[in-house]
């Protein structure tokens, strides 16, 4: 049974599950999915670039590694509805379209293997997938044994056409049969979102013992109003699954369309703070192929991916909310912090000032030293007890990093972000 941190008791209830433990996702996983940037687009005579094809997965393998997102974390390269032929073999079995995937899905995986990646693949509980193609009802041992063979290094279970009240049961079997290939094959499971959607209560405890993953909401969209509405549905939700997320299973509010067609700069940085903050995977569904360099430095920052990443697996929490304002805090290792002011105003204008009290975050009372993560700045030295004024841009954010103060006769600490501390006397800080 897995402990609760000392300092979880201030965010959550003690509940305690076995989450599942099989080794996988003892961090949120990092990676690649194709559904929100190429849907299933399969006419590749006249798309060949964009359509769902052994040809997208190979050359976006090739830009994970080639343009540094490999090195930061992102490991996964995930195949989405579209990917199979419409109908099973005469024995039974799953087999990728042979047009648009000719060397066969086991070459593909030794492809992406041979790049240090893995590759995951696109399934569904139910008769049909949401596209249509064919589900995993009645074949569920099949797949998993299919999956295996070809060298598949995670699953996502869908379920459109099929019957929510059995998935209390059908996820949980789904989980041993993958177990029982003796593959490490990490489970995603959109099961919660499809009880949600039916008014049937959603069992967490069940769900983290047999999910790595697991979708709690609609399909995000690429505009800003699907990402505010999945991060207002987290924030007011996550009381019934925040308890649950730990190493080895996290809530997915979707994917990252940073980098695709809607997102600003300022916006695109303040999705990935809130994933960050919500333990959240980090799966990016844009063209890296094209995408421009504000973007991808974004999804390269290294600090806010050791936030994402932080080896205690607390999901944060939105403690503050005034007006347009959220505040968000999650506690990390080290006894230290993450806090994000989000200013989610999107009628433009001038940036607004925020006050922040400081006792309103649920830090542990002490003195802390705070670093603001995209501006790589140094904001000084604080008391729980004190208030910081932040400018905040309209649907923009201020990203903090509570480090605890080490100040001692005369010296304070000043942390230095992507590298050591260093000590320096009290007198020659600069704020």
């Amino acid at each position: 049974m897995m402990l609760l941190p000392l300092l979880l008791v201030s965010f959550y209830s003690a509940v305690l599950v076995n989450g599942l433990q099989n080794g996988l996702a003892r961090t949120p996983p990092m990676g690649w999915l194709s559904w929100q940037r190429f849907r299933c687009q399969t006419d590749c005579e006249n798309y060949p670039d964009t359509c769902i094809s052994e040809k997208l997965y190979m050359s976006m393998a090739d830009r994970l590694v080639e343009d540094g997102y490999k090195d930061v974390g992102y490991e996964y390269v995930n195949i989405d509805d579209c990917w199979s032929n419409m109908t099973r073999d005469a024995d039974g079995n799953l087999n990728p379209n042979a047009k648009r995937f000719p060397s066969g899905m086991k070459a593909l995986a030794d492809y992406v293997h041979s790049k240090g990646l893995k590759l995951g693949i696109y399934g569904d509980y139910g008769t049909k997938t949401c596209a249509g193609y064919p589900g995993s009802l009645n074949y569920m041992e099949k797949d998993a044994n299919r999956f295996a063979e070809w060298g598949i290094d995670m699953f996502k279970m869908d379920g459109c056409n099929s019957d929510a009240a059995t998935m209390k049961t059908g996820y949980p079997l789904m989980r041993k049969y993958l177990e029982a290939t003796n593959r490490s094959i990490l489970f995603s499971c959109s099961w919660p979102d499809y009880e949600r959607a039916q008014g049937i209560w959603i069992d967490y405890r069940s769900v983290a013992e047999n999910c790595n993953i697991w979708r709690n909401f609609v399909d995000i969209q690429d505009s800003w109003d699907s990402v505010t509405d999945i991060i207002d549905y987290q924030a007011i939700n996550e009381v019934f699954w925040g308890p649950v997320v730990g190493p080895g299973n996290f809530s997915d509010p979707d994917m990252l369309i940073i980098g695709d067609y809607s997102l600003s700069e300022t916006q695109a940085k303040s999705q990935m703070a809130l994933w960050a903050m919500m333990a959240a995977p980090l799966l990016m569904s844009n063209d890296l192929r094209t995408i421009t360099p504000e973007f991808r430095k974004i999804l390269l920052n290294k600090e806010v991916i050791a936030v994402s990443q932080d080896p205690l697996g607390i999901m944060g929490k939105r403690v503050l909310k005034i007006g347009n304002v959220q505040v968000w805090t999650r506690p990390l290792e080290a006894s230290e912090y993450a806090v994000v002011v989000f200013n989610e105003d999107n009628s433009g204008g001038s940036p607004r000032n925020f006050t922040l009290d400081l006792k309103s975050l649920r830090l542990t009372d002490g003195i802390y030293d705070v670093q603001d993560i995209f501006l790589n700045k140094d904001l000084g030295n604080y008391s729980t007890k004190d208030k910081l004024s932040l400018l905040v841009a309209p649907v923009g954010c201020r990203m903090l990093h509570f480090y605890p103060s080490q100040s001692k006769e005369g010296f304070r600490v000043i942390p230095k972000i992507g590298g050591q501390a260093k000590v320096i006397r009290a007198e020659n800080a600069e704020y």
